[in-house]
């Protein structure tokens, strides 16, 4: 079964959370045993899993990636913009996919952790593909 989660992202980097809208989906398959596929069909976007108990986490996660891949000009590709390019590599580093185990008609996720959603070029209009198999 595949479904598809649309989100609005604001302008400029953000994490959103969007677990519950995949627990959700999961719910309504009725899959009480097998796989939950997520996947991010955008080059400067990307999806993971992290704690959100402190909503501060996000704003360090941010931080730090723009410390580790600061928007520049001198980028070799620039079909865009710099922010663009950064988001790029941003996104090779995070990951477009993420495969999560349920069980008991359950996502199997550790007690602190959430599906985050990176954006790195915002505003946008993005999905997420949830691809549920029993």
């Amino acid at each position: 079964m595949l479904r598809t989660i649309d989100l609005q992202t604001p302008a400029g980097e953000s994490l959103t959370d969007v677990t519950a809208q995949v627990k959700d989906i999961v719910g309504a398959t009725g899959v009480l045993s097998g796989l939950c596929v997520l996947f991010v069909p955008h080059t400067t976007a990307a999806i993971t899993i992290n704690s959100m108990l402190d909503t501060a986490t996000a704003t360090d996660i941010i931080h730090d990636l723009k410390r580790l891949v600061p928007t520049r000009v001198d980028f070799v590709h620039q079909y865009d913009t710099p922010a663009d390019a950064a988001g790029h590599i941003k996104a090779a580093l995070i990951g477009h996919s993420v495969t999560l185990i349920i069980d008991r008609g359950q996502l199997l996720l550790g007690s602190s952790q959430s599906i985050l959603f990176y954006e790195f070029d915002g505003p946008r209009e993005r999905k997420i593909q949830v691809k549920v198999q029993g």
